[in-house]
């Protein structure tokens, strides 16, 4: 067991230093997962979605988000990678100039990285972490997730149809598109869009968007999104934009980039980061969270 999750990190590790090298080389967490999910030649789809039910909790957690972590901390801990809060990254140098063909990461993080590792305490206090079978593997010392995101994402899913394109109007909106009062309202006859408005990008060009939005428990499937680009013909929409409260398979992804109307999606996690961003029926508070000093053990 032990052997193969060392295999599984080092191989993420590899994929991590690629992934942030085609997104620029400064990312969050989130950022280079989500690149791996869509683009990974490593790792399935199936493999980074696989999610188990902790035998202690009861809670779902997701295997290899866990590995992924591990894995970051090694190569911060090597030096590949720079952050002065666990979830902005940055490639430092050496992270920039690496040889990705000739990397190994036994030889060039491991043997640098291991004898850095923090001991992994089980009494450590651990906040809104999912432990599985193998907790004591478990890294819950790196970007935690805010439990309003899961609320929201559990709000949208329990939505009426009709409130859940409401809300993504709504949300659009307050994106700055002008949406049309009357394509997409009526919920009947709308040629199969859930909204129509207009971007205006400068003081002379104004474009046309066409919005879908599917409350969908999983994900979004690329004939989904042939259907919706043939509605956007129907009204001459030069870009769209597909919202879910879920999430869209690798094939979807690459549907939506193809042709000459690139369509634009959002999902769950990105849904939750425009809440927060426009304020969008969300009261924001301050909060804090402990750091090391208190909870490490001396």
């Amino acid at each position: 067991m032990a052997n193969r999750q060392i295999e599984i990190e080092n191989k993420a590790m590899k994929e991590i230093l690629i992934a942030m090298h085609n997104l620029g080389g400064q990312v969050t967490r989130k950022q280079v997962l989500q690149e791996l999910h869509d683009n990974s030649k490593a790792f399935s789809e199936k493999e980074i979605d696989e999610v188990r039910i902790s035998k202690k909790s009861g809670k779902e957690y997701h295997p290899f988000n866990w590995k992924f972590n591990f894995a970051v901390k090694h190569l911060i801990l090597a030096g590949f990678i720079e952050t002065d809060n666990g979830h902005d990254l940055e490639l430092s140098k050496k992270g920039r100039t690496i040889d990705i063909d000739d990397f190994d990461a036994d030889r060039d993080v491991r043997s640098i990285s291991e004898i850095k590792m923090p001991h992994r305490k089980t009494t450590r206090v651990k906040f809104n972490s999912v432990p599985d079978s193998t907790n004591s593997n478990q890294d819950n010392s790196e970007d935690l997730e805010e439990p309003w995101r899961q609320q929201l994402l559990d709000t949208l899913i329990k939505m009426s149809p009709k409130k859940f394109e409401l809300f993504c109007r709504g949300l659009l909106t307050k994106m700055g598109i002008d949406v049309d009062d009357e394509i997409g309202v009526q919920y009947v006859a709308d040629g199969g869009l859930d909204g129509f408005g207009y971007v205006r990008s400068d003081d002379y060009r104004t474009t046309r968007v066409a919005l879908q939005a599917k409350r969908w428990q999983g994900k979004v499937s690329a004939p989904e999104i042939d259907k919706f680009r043939g509605a956007m013909d129907k009204f001459n929409a030069e870009f769209g934009i597909f919202i879910t409260n879920s999430d869209f398979t690798r094939d979807a992804v690459k549907t939506a980039r193809q042709g000459t109307r690139i369509i634009t999606l959002i999902n769950g996690d990105q849904i939750c980061d425009l809440v927060a961003k426009y304020n969008y029926y969300v009261e924001p508070i301050t909060t804090y969270r402990l750091k090391s000093f208190y909870l490490d053990e001396d």
